[in-house]
């Protein structure tokens, strides 16, 4: 049992991060980024091609990944989605599922389908890590679980305190309201989009350095819209609950079930909400017609 429970908060702490993506963006312009899986992709790949071409380290290679999938975020938005301003919602969404296959043939094109290991390159150990209770878990699970700790710790204070975070709260709960009070949408809108691909290229860092690096990552991307959607696409609050609900069923199920549907659970768990709580665990009930 020890070692389920590890598990789940590993695999949890991966999901919160990139589910965290989704709530940022969503909060901010009501946009679903369905290309938040492709920053995670992206955040990999940056790891790997700032260690292989600047090296330094994992002290300046891991940070400087990083910013530079919080920039490509914050480009994302001025180049692509604010000129989407004013053109129906599914529109915007259209242009994230576009922009993620752009994204995905660009790697492919870029650093081929080969599968790598960035903490290899950096000259980085995964010793096991033994905890109370018998649990085994790797070194970077453990990173795993403490980034996604420190960023929704980071994350709340900054929206809790921080006039800009104030500001980005008020605009998703009162949009004509802040707008009145002569607050600056865009810029708010492009700090979303830069803190969810950093969320993104965090779990991307973090996952390819533990496991590996290849093209398809985005596939945990659709898992982490799943746990948004499971804790409510306006609550930030919502993916930690619904994070570790959603990575406990498919632990539960690798280790009592049938493997194979490990990656059916997130979206059997989504379906089962959408029947009793179509707004998800702790989103608001009017949130569900703007989706």
């Amino acid at each position: 049992m020890a070692q389920v429970l590890a598990t789940t908060l590993v695999v949890a702490s991966l999901y919160a991060l990139l589910a965290a993506g989704y709530v940022l963006v969503y909060r901010a312009s009501r946009v679903l980024n369905l290309a938040q899986g492709d920053m995670l992709t992206l955040g990999g790949y940056l790891l790997f091609a700032v260690a292989a071409n600047v090296g330094g380290g994992p002290v300046l290679a891991i940070p400087v990944a990083a910013a530079l999938a919080a920039l490509t975020g914050f480009l994302i938005y001025l180049v692509l989605m604010r000129p989407m301003a004013g053109h129906p919602v599914f529109a915007a969404v259209l242009v994230t599922v576009t922009l993620g296959i752009l994204l995905r043939a660009a790697i492919v094109l870029v650093f081929t389908d080969q599968i790598r290991h960035p903490a290899q390159l950096l000259g980085l150990g995964n010793p096991p890590r033994r905890l109370p209770g018998g649990a085994v878990v790797s070194t970077f699970d453990v990173l795993t679980v403490l980034t996604a700790a420190a960023l929704f710790a980071g994350l709340f204070l900054f929206l809790r305190l921080s006039p800009l975070g104030i500001q980005m709260r008020a605009a998703g709960e009162r949009a004509l309201l802040a707008s009145q009070r002569g607050i600056d949408f865009h810029r708010l809108f492009a700090l979303a989009w830069a803190l969810a691909a950093l969320s993104g290229a965090l779990a991307g860092i973090l996952y390819s350095s533990n496991v590996r690096l290849e093209p398809s990552l985005d596939v945990l991307g659709l898992k982490a819209f799943a746990v948004a959607l499971v804790g409510g696409l306006d609550s930030l609050g919502g993916v930690i609950p619904a994070a570790i609900l959603v990575a406990l069923i498919e632990v539960l199920t690798v280790r009592y079930g049938n493997p194979l549907l490990s990656d059916v659970s997130p979206f059997l768990c989504l379906l089962a909400m959408l029947l009793v709580r179509p707004w998800g665990l702790f989103g608001t009930r009017e949130e569900l017609e703007r989706v």
